[in-house]
């Protein structure tokens, strides 16, 4: 069992020196990460294109796990009430979710505010620009990207990180108690939906 002192622990900041990626040029400064991949075999081509379109309900037990993070309730749509259909990044990038940086065939990059000071309201139309500049204090941000590399021969590697970086010590106790009570079901999430990706991408090159 988690010691208290462990939870009200803040996490050290963890920082990216050389970027390679658009991912680490958004997010080089973060305290609690995530990162899964997957081998697909399947041209780059399709597997962006999978990338792109997969929706919810092709990502197993999506549902499931975003009902219990809504406790049971409904909502407005967004990534965690996706509606039937629809590519999951295109509901993500149309709601909750900034499109930081995308070069095609390679990485897409999305952002989202997760914790904010109660008084203070982070903009109606926020740009990648105001979010990589956003550094106030109370404030978490999440930064997620695919990458797709090729790997020769038909096959790629597919990889999904999500970085948050918490903007000052207080900020970050929070968010920690909330990240370890999500972080199982967004990690199964996570696999779940390079899966599904994999699943589309093989299938179309067959």
């Amino acid at each position: 069992m988690l010691s208290t002192a462990a939870v009200l622990t803040p996490p050290d900041e963890r920082r990216i020196e050389e970027p390679r990626t658009r991912l680490d040029d958004f997010s080089p400064d973060f305290e609690f990460s995530e990162r899964h991949t997957v081998r697909v075999e399947a041209p780059k081509e399709l597997v962006w294109e999978a990338v792109k379109s997969v929706t919810a309900d092709e990502i197993s037990y999506f549902r499931a796990l975003t009902w219990i993070r809504r406790l049971g309730q409904g909502g407005p749509e967004g990534i965690l009430n996706a509606p039937e259909g629809l590519p999951l990044l295109e509901v993500a990038t149309r709601t909750s979710f900034v499109l930081l940086a995308e070069e095609p065939g390679r990485e897409i990059v999305v952002g989202t505010v997760v914790l904010a000071p109660k008084d203070v309201r982070y903009g109606a139309t926020p740009t990648p620009e105001r979010f990589r500049a956003l550094e106030s204090p109370g404030f978490a941000k999440a930064t997620m990207n695919f990458l797709v590399e090729d790997r020769g021969g038909d096959a790629c590697l597919l990889t999904t990180e999500t970085r948050v970086h918490a903007t000052d010590p207080d900020t970050r106790r929070r968010f920690a108690v909330y990240w370890r009570v999500i972080y199982p079901g967004s990690a199964l999430i996570r696999r779940m939906w390079l899966r599904a990706i994999r699943l589309r991408a093989e299938a179309a090159s067959l």
